[in-house]
């Protein structure tokens, strides 16, 4: 039945179908879903610039995962779930958490082969996630405390959505954005063939795709895709923050009237696409276009909010049609890749190694000064070093070509440092497929890849995007010429020269399944590393504040007076914010008095607030919160507050105490 009742939608007109009580409209249900997956916001490393120096010490915005489920109208249970999460990456241990606990819950109605997972890829974010260990480096292992966060969050936003399904809308558009990114790694690029090149009008993708979801004619969510890397804000940043997509979505999400705490109202998710090579910072030199770090994440995220909404208010077009979804598990160490898709014969992938040009850095975030990209000399004393760890035989480095080899993290005994293991997902939703794949993937290599699925796809679909980080993270994907400049992206496409082909080979599988209504091996089985985690972190042992003071005592007091645009300032003693992660909640609250009550004006998620951490005596066990506050030209004048919601922890009892600290209240004028 479902085969005969999409071909009639695609061979009847609309009008018919209205007549016979088919709509087109009503084509599929929907439900969206929102929840904080924040983690912990002191002395945890962060996870994307691989800086040991980097070390969480409060919170400039919140992270959230937004879930979205789409299921065709009369057949509800052929869904997928997508989910754009706040996240540096989408580690194959939380998509293993998540699908584990969603079949608890729900049976087999959310398994791996219908749900993808996507990180925004922010690099201001807490790590410890992973269960392979390169990962987890600047982490100091395994942080559970961040993993649960993160796990438990998307699931309440997949739970979310879920309860919210029912008819709905969806209409896609599609525009270009320029002046928000720009190519890092163009001497890479100009490596690709001249014939090739010319089809394209740049050396990144400017095209944003958006979903448009309403119910009854009325705002509900967008979904786009866009590809630029969200490092707006630099390793030096020690603050959690969404940066420039998360700006973006804060921005649509407030115009629309979204309540984070209370999960209520429009929901608007900026997704990454092909963006391996494509930096925000248009100076190409980790700055720009703004003066400050914190300028150019507003400047950047303001163009994509700007472009999404343009393109939500006039987008027209219905999407339209059934949903099918193909996913696989492929072992990239040991790959066979046909003369078809990588040029040569008897082409394989390789076990993972990442190259010097990786340990060179990018421009958004240079490496040691003696490792520079392009230059493919290997260093004696860095070799032996890393073949402490791993030795890259002859064979290894061959396989690899071009790439000097540095750390061959794919022979690390017993388990790799990086996953082998992959998960491919290719989703049709309507005329659209969707390419889920778990690495980053460079602006020609993405075209590339997108233009394989959509030549299988013919007929089927108008529209291809990619899903870049999905379901797993295991690095770069460069083209074979990009691969052999060796810049920082060939450095870090861990699997070898042929890694793009292998992606190519695999993906026409799916796509032809799909089409062919044919079903896919499911691959070789995941491994379960979650009881041998390590980590080098402690716990917080306990609290305390100087003699003569409570917690939530002020130390600093705000002034009587400040004028709009200044910034209002104190602090407080305070316990560790390990002890209460406030998920869903607030370290602190703006307030106003208005007509003799106190009204919240902002949190701890709004842009001109700022939590800062900071300890003050580590034997002690003293800390306190600096709460800061910069107060728009837009605020009301009157009377104002500043709160602040911590926790701490007894040494004797372990037991955990919460309390509220207030400032005296201050004058805007």
């Amino acid at each position: 039945m479902k085969i005969i009742r999409t071909s009639i939608r695609r061979i009847v007109p609309a009008a018919l179908l209205a007549c016979v009580g088919v709509t087109q409209a009503g084509d599929f249900q929907i439900g969206r879903g929102i929840h904080d997956i924040t983690g912990p916001a002191a002395e945890v490393g962060m996870l994307g610039y691989a800086d040991l120096e980097q070390i969480s010490s409060g919170i400039h915005t919140r992270l959230h995962a937004r879930a979205f489920i789409i299921a065709e109208h009369d057949n509800v249970n052929q869904r997928v779930v997508m989910v754009s999460a706040d996240l540096g990456m989408l580690t194959q241990s939380v998509k293993q958490g998540v699908v584990a606990k969603l079949r608890q819950k729900y049976g087999d109605l959310y398994l791996d082969a219908n749900v993808m997972l996507s990180p925004t890829h922010t690099h201001s974010g807490p790590g410890g996630l992973s269960h392979y260990a390169l990962t987890n480096l600047t982490s100091l292992g395994y942080i559970e405390q961040n993993y649960h966060a993160v796990v438990d969050g998307i699931v309440a936003a997949i739970d979310q959505a879920h309860q919210e399904l029912s008819p709905g809308e969806i209409k896609i558009n599609q525009g270009e954005l320029y002046n928000v990114s720009i190519n890092r790694s163009d001497e890479a690029y100009q490596a690709n063939p001249a014939a090739e090149k010319s089809r394209y009008d740049d050396n990144v993708e400017h095209t944003m795709t958006l979903l448009k979801f309403t119910k009854n004619n009325q705002d509900y969510a967008q979904w786009n895709w866009f590809p630029v890397h969200p490092v707006s804000m630099s390793s030096s940043n020690t603050l959690i923050s969404a940066d420039n997509k998360g700006y973006a979505s804060y921005l649509f999400e407030r115009d629309m009237g979204l309540d984070y705490l209370s999960k209520q109202g429009f929901v608007a998710a900026f997704a990454q696409a092909n963006a391996g090579d494509v930096s925000p910072n248009l100076n190409l030199d980790g700055t720009g276009p703004g003066s400050t770090e914190l300028e150019s994440t507003q400047i950047i995220g303001q163009r994509q909010y700007d472009k999404a909404k343009a393109l939500y208010l006039s987008a027209s077009q219905n999407l339209g049609g059934d949903i099918s979804y193909r996913h696989t598990f492929v072992d990239f160490s040991k790959l066979a890749v046909a003369a078809e898709y990588s040029g040569e014969s008897a082409s394989s992938t390789c076990d993972a190694a990442l190259g010097y040009a990786f340990a060179a850095g990018t421009e958004d975030g240079k490496g040691p000064d003696w490792f520079h990209e392009g230059d493919n000399s290997a260093n004696p004393l860095f070799t032996m070093v890393t073949s402490l760890i791993a030795v890259a035989p002859d064979s290894l480095r061959e396989c690899h070509a071009e790439k000097e080899i540095l750390l061959a993290t794919g022979l690390v005994e017993p388990v790799p440092w990086t996953p082998d293991v992959l998960p491919l997902q290719l989703l049709k939703i309507g005329r659209l497929a969707v390419v889920a794949l778990p690495s980053e993937i460079t602006t020609m290599a993405g075209r590339r890849l997108m233009a394989t699925v959509k030549a299988e796809l013919a007929g089927e679909v108008d529209h291809v995007v990619l899903s870049g980080l999905a379901n797993t993270y295991a690095g770069y994907v460069s083209t074979r010429e990009e691969y052999a400049a060796q810049h920082y992206e060939g450095g870090h496409t861990i699997f070898g020269p042929h890694t793009l082909a292998g992606y190519q080979q695999e993906f026409t599988k799916l796509a032809r399944a799909i089409k062919q209504n044919t079903q896919v091996d499911a691959g070789p089985a995941l491994r379960e590393l979650a009881d041998q985690q390590l980590t080098f972190q402690t716990g917080v042992v306990l609290d305390n504040t100087p003699i003569f003071t409570s917690f939530g005592d002020v130390h600093q007091q705000v002034n009587s007076n400040y004028g709009k645009g200044q910034t209002a300032f104190v602090s407080f003693w305070t316990g560790h914010p390990k002890n209460d992660l406030k998920t869903q909640s607030t370290y602190l609250e703006v307030q106003r008095k208005v007509a003799g009550s106190w009204q919240k004006v902002a949190d701890d998620n709004d842009w001109e607030t700022f939590y800062r951490w900071k300890r003050i005596d580590p034997v002690w066990g003293s800390s306190r919160a600096e709460i800061s506050w910069n107060i728009p030209a837009d605020a009301p004048s009157g009377e104002y507050r500043i709160l602040h919601y911590g926790a701490y922890k007894n040494g004797w009892t372990g037991n955990i105490h919460h309390f509220t600290g207030k400032s005296k209240s201050f004058n805007v004028n």
